[in-house]
């Protein structure tokens, strides 16, 4: 089968297209004919084994794994031993190692049937930032009807979901993104819509009972600014150039800060559990969350998807087409 693979940590250009085995199911294990997958910031961190923390987890001098990709969503081809809830032919979406492939497998509790008003392409593009966004506003921010919300980075894979899941929650929602953004976050439910190419929307000029940093570095000082007195802090991303932690110091500071003020500080480190795929599946079929795509790429050119993801140009998601 066809997939992608690398050898070695590095830029882009470590992923090549190959021919490998396909893979066999294991114990609880379904085979997925893949018709479609995703990327996620996470795929570049374990492309370039950056920031370095991440090597203590994908390999230290090589990625342990080779296939790259995590969103995937396509048809059960075989199931392995104790599988009873998949057969053959099941349209299915979810997350597993290896999605940038023909086929790969994934454990039975990590997929779900596939929304029946979706493409593949646009199921695909829902577990990872999906079930991030889901557990960011539900789990970490213990969101609430009625509640305001501040989703920085609004306008991206998980901001996108956010602003929908949160306004479905009944929450009052700002979102926050460049110029050329505004349009599609106002038409994502944002009741209002800061651009932070004009204004900062932490300056403590207006207060947020939870504010989700999807996207941003910027510190914990300014984000608390935009904080209620007993309001949430999730913080859920944050790109920087440091080799070691990238970015992962402000969740530390932020656990450590938390206890110590009135504010609560946290972070996520998100699944993708069967359990809210079928929350995100229904509140999909409802016509409540609909998945943004920014463009499809062929399975040949994962390197140029993920570069620009990299570069911030993305609306929604980016996928990949495999079949």
């Amino acid at each position: 089968m066809k997939a992608i693979v690398q050898d070695v940590y590095g830029p882009p250009e470590v992923l090549r297209l190959e021919e490998i085995d396909q893979p066999v199911p294991g114990s609880g294990e379904v085979l997925i004919r893949v018709r479609a997958a995703a990327v996620d910031l996470g795929i570049w961190h374990l492309m370039t084994g950056l920031p370095y923390l991440v090597r203590t987890v994908s390999g230290l001098r090589a990625p342990k794994v080779r296939v790259r990709g995590m969103d995937l969503a396509g048809e059960v081809a075989a199931v392995g031993p104790g599988v009873t809830r998949f057969q053959p032919g099941d349209e299915v979406y979810g997350s597993c190692e290896g999605s940038f492939a023909e086929y790969a497998c994934a454990k039975q509790d990590r997929i779900a049937p596939k929304p029946a008003n979706l493409t593949h392409e646009q199921a695909a593009a829902v577990p990872v930032s999906g079930c991030t966004a889901l557990q960011a506003l539900r789990d970490a921010g213990q969101l609430l009807e009625g509640q305001s919300v501040l989703v920085i980075g609004a306008a991206g894979g998980v901001g996108s979901f956010a602003v929908q899941l949160a306004k479905a929650y009944g929450a009052r929602v700002t979102g926050v993104c460049s110029t050329e953004k505004a349009e599609l976050v106002r038409a994502l439910g944002a009741e209002e819509v800061v651009d932070y190419t004009r204004e900062n929307p932490v300056d403590g000029s207006r207060r947020y009972d939870l504010v989700l940093d999807t996207a941003g570095n910027r510190p914990l000082t300014a984000l608390r600014r935009a904080l209620t007195p007993r309001g949430t802090l999730v913080i859920v991303g944050g790109q920087t150039d440091g080799r070691w932690l990238g970015g992962t110091d402000r969740q530390l500071r932020a656990m450590l800060l938390s206890p110590l003020v009135g504010q609560r500080l946290t972070s996520l480190v998100a699944k993708q559990p069967d359990r809210d795929l079928r929350i995100l599946a229904g509140l999909i079929e409802a016509g409540s969350v609909t998945p943004v795509i920014d463009r499809g790429y062929p399975l040949a050119e994962v390197p140029d998807a993920v570069r620009r993801l990299k570069e911030r140009h993305a609306r929604g998601k980016i996928v990949i087409r495999v079949a």
